[in-house]
């Protein structure tokens, strides 16, 4: 017997590896599939004459294998049928069977059950009952097989069955964010994927309806032309699910980073010098999830309305459009061919109709198929161009409706340059999104400033935006910020052109078409200079007032600058690059109102605020002379008065403090920990503290270095962790008492720990880069790095700063995803000396390379 199932093991192993191997870039993915079954089938069979199973019992393939679909590395799922419960000799044989099973090398997935038992199992639970839909005949009694079928189809609600896979599928699609274009997308279970074709064809199974895309079509529910889609969709998806197994070794559905370069060059696609081979394979299944979304929602609107018939009786709302039901549904099944300028309408009624939740099946076949006529005649007529206006003028739905627009491919059709970027994907690290899905994002966090119901997230972005006349002008800017990405060149400079054609050919008056031109061409602007530039410098924000010359382009960049950053990813957004932004804006809201922003000006105001703040802690009008006598100006510029104020409350009396000085506090922009350290000062004490939160896993988000007139280093921190929240009150304990005793012990510094990427770092690394020069007045010099992101870097650039004595002023630390972009303004005699800066510069390239 053992030496059968040695022979059989070795014999099932040569089939499937000589039917995968076989596998190439014309082959039918289905061939493969029914191959790896039939192969499967006939060792099942020899397994079960072999251990001599009772003739009553059988044996039945389920689920996915059930259904004749046997993926390389996929579970064989089967049924052993019982007439009745085993004696102790049935019992036994069925025990030998299955340890059998196991010892051929399946991936085995197995149930011992009577028809009744498989009945009631079906009844309580959809997943059971929905492997069972596929039941497919092994061996064995063909008897009790039948009688499971018959029994099961009796059984079977296909209404209760509808409902409870629609809730099973929303449940799917939440999991994986409700959106086909994940930047790592399962194949199999993303929304759009292979389970979405199954869900359709299980109801409709279970309803008599049909078994296959061409049976669905001979029924009406689908045309003949969307039946060969929805399968040349489906082969898509197998071909990479099986091309996934083979690279994998393994059963793996997602398209990971790691795996979509190979995955692409095995099905042709090829790297050019625009894009990533990748890039290609991607957009390509993109646009196939996107169809089969589509398609799906048609197909099951109609397969609910045989199960679930309702009055229909239309409600007129326009000339060309009736209310059913909720939804939209056109006069006529012509109507957007005999009417084109109501494939831009529709959309336009749904946002006035807010009771509206969709468009009916009939509709948006009709949509879909009327698409093309959107051609280059369409979009010069001066009426389309009036309704698209008015679309995106429209008071409330627009989110929604560009959302729909992009889904049925009318957008891409209306904005070809749009069509480009649909399902591009952004290998920069940081995006979480395709082109396509990031633009509409950014869309949405402008609306979101005109809800009152949003109003409590960014309280001063709604105000703005409330005072703000013309908005829609915004959503314009934000439909073509990124719309030129992936041509080639510098993606402002191309999207500006293509936002000045928009402008002039939809009539947009003088002052609003030079608004969108500068906002798509400055649209990084604003971030650079708030997350790069010294804000203390009264020059860096004349110059900034300069370029955006008013308070209205001001007010614009800043609303569309917040809602591009939020718009890239959950990651890139917190509260300290909103605070720089905020006060980057405030300060230039006041230099555009004649207020010169000089030192002396600034110096007194912050001073005079902070005084304000200190009356209210309740401290004597003098408390804070001799702390204030130890700073300089450059003090006051760097700290805000809130900082200032607080600094003074917990070191007025300790000016002269012989040991470290560790205060910390919730940070007052609502995230992270603020920490300031007070001692003498000591050499390599910027490494020391990176050192110490290097070793805790605090990220350090910014960093200000002063040393006072005493000789005492004054520096502040606002580090961010993820417990923060829960647990603040024992951490800032933590840190006070930890980080005061290290610095008192002076240990030596140990070496820098090289960390770990991320596996999206490793597959998508950066090219570190060093740039260092001197500012304008050659005091001080900048230093700028990228890299990826990695634990221990900072103390990397830290220990070499320390090694070179170089004094650190400030540091502004961006972390945009799995990059970082870090500006360090720094100064000391090595930097003076061309040899050792070109040494210190190549030691620090070398510090953030990848190991």
């Amino acid at each position: 017997m053992v030496s059968n199932i040695i022979l059989l093991r070795d014999n099932l192993r040569r089939t499937q590896q000589e039917a995968i191997s076989g596998y190439t870039l014309r082959s039918r993915p289905d061939a493969l599939l029914e191959k790896l079954c039939k192969n499967v089938d006939q060792t099942l069979q020899q397994i079960w004459k072999q251990n001599e199973i009772p003739g009553d019992i059988s044996l039945i393939a389920v689920g996915g294998y059930g259904r004749g679909e046997l993926f390389p590395h996929s579970d064989v799922d089967v049924l052993i049928l019982l007439p009745a419960s085993p004696d102790k000799l049935t019992a036994g044989k069925l025990e030998n069977l299955i340890q059998s099973l196991w010892d051929i090398g399946l991936d085995i997935g197995h149930s011992v059950r009577t028809v009744d038992e498989c009945l009631n199992e079906a009844a309580s639970d959809i997943t059971i009952q929905t492997s069972m839909l596929e039941a497919r005949y092994i061996c064995g009694s063909r008897k009790l097989f039948r009688e499971l079928q018959q029994r099961y189809a009796d059984a079977m609600n296909p209404q209760k069955f509808f409902q409870e896979k629609l809730l099973e599928m929303q449940q799917r699609h939440v999991k994986y964010e409700d959106t086909p274009y994940s930047l790592e997308p399962n194949c199999k279970e993303s929304p759009g994927g292979l389970r979405d074709l199954q869900v359709i064809l299980w109801v409709a199974k279970a309803a008599n309806l049909g078994n296959s895309w061409h049976e669905l079509a001979v029924r009406g529910l689908i045309t003949e032309t969307e039946a060969r889609q929805l399968k040349r969709n489906e082969r898509a998806f197998k071909d990479i699910r099986i091309r996934l197994h083979n690279h994998t070794k393994r059963r793996e559905d997602r398209l990971v980073f790691d795996v979509q370069t190979p995955i692409a060059e095995s099905l042709g696609f090829k790297t050019t010098e625009s894009r990533r081979s990748s890039e290609y394979l991607m957009q390509r299944y993109y646009w196939a999830a996107k169809s089969v979304t589509q398609l799906n929602q048609i197909l099951l609107q109609n397969i609910e309305a045989v199960l679930f018939p309702r009055d229909t009786t239309p409600r007129s709302i326009h000339p060309h459009f009736n209310e059913v039901n909720g939804l939209i549904d056109i006069v006529e099944d012509d109507t957007f061919e005999q009417h084109p300028e109501t494939l831009l309408e529709v959309f336009l009624v749904m946002a006035q109709h807010s009771e509206l939740k969709g468009m009916t099946a009939r509709t948006l076949r009709a949509l879909w198929h009327a698409r093309e006529k959107i051609d280059a005649e369409y979009r010069h007529n001066i009426f389309h161009r009036a309704l698209f206006l008015k679309l995106i003028q429209s008071p409330r739905g627009i989110t929604h409706a560009l959302r729909r627009m992009n889904q049925m491919s009318i957008l891409g059709r209306y904005l070809p340059n749009f069509r480009r970027i649909v399902g591009q994907m952004q290998h920069d690290l940081f995006h979480a999104y395709t082109v396509d899905q990031h633009i509409l994002m950014v869309v949405r966090n402008l609306r979101r400033f005109t809800l009152a119901e949003h109003a409590h997230e960014y309280p001063f972005c709604s105000q703005l935006m409330a005072d703000f006349d013309e908005p829609w002008v915004l959503y314009i800017a934000a439909l073509f910020h990124d719309i030129a990405k992936g041509r080639g060149g510098d993606h402002s400079e191309l999207g500006m052109a293509d936002a000045r054609k928009f402008c002039y050919d939809h009539g947009l008056n003088r002052r609003n078409t030079e608004l969108v031109i500068f906002l798509v061409q400055n649209h990084l602007t604003m971030s650079q200079v708030a997350q790069k530039q010294d804000l203390s410098d009264p020059d860096v924000i004349q110059a900034f007032a300069d370029r955006v010359k008013d308070e209205r382009h001001l007010t614009a960049l800043y609303l569309l600058t917040v809602c591009d950053i939020r718009g890239t990813s959950p990651k890139v957004w917190n509260a300290w690059k909103g605070k720089l932004l905020e006060d980057l804006y405030k300060m230039t809201l006041r230099a555009l109102g004649g207020e010169m922003p000089t030192k002396d000006r600034e110096l007194r105001n912050r001073q005079e605020d902070a005084l304000k703040a200190l009356r209210l802690a309740g401290l004597p009008h003098d408390a804070h002379q001799e702390f204030w006598k130890q700073l300089d100006v450059a003090y006051f510029l760097r700290h805000d008065a809130n900082d200032i104020a607080w600094q003074t409350r917990v070191l007025h009396d300790k000016t002269r403090a012989e040991t470290p000085v560790v205060k910390c506090r919730l940070a007052p922009i609502g995230e992270g920990l603020q920490v300031t350290v007070y001692l003498q000062d000591q050499p390599d004490l910027f490494a020391r503290i990176c050192n110490y939160f290097d070793g805790k896993n605090f990220s350090i988000l910014d960093a200000k270095i002063h040393t006072c007139k005493n000789g005492y280093a004054l520096d502040s921190f606002l580090i961010i962790e993820p417990n923060f929240a829960q647990q603040y009150r024992d951490i800032i304990t933590l840190i006070e008492h930890e980080l005061s005793d290290a610095l008192t012990r002076q240990a030596p510094l140990s070496a820098p720990n090289p960390g770990r990427l991320s596996r999206l770092s490793r597959h998508f690394p950066v090219a570190p880069s060093v740039d260092l020069r001197p500012d304008e007045r050659g005091r001080y010099f900048l230093l700028s790095i990228t890299a990826n992101d990695r634990n221990g870097l900072l103390y990397s650039v830290a220990n070499l700063l320390a090694k070179y004595k170089i004094n650190l002023h400030t540091a502004k630390v961006m972390t945009l995803g799995e990059r970082v972009e870090d500006v360090f303004i720094i100064d000391g005699p090595a930097l003076n000396v061309p040899k050792t800066q070109i040494q210190f510069e190549t030691e620090l390239l070398e510090a953030l390379k990848i190991n």
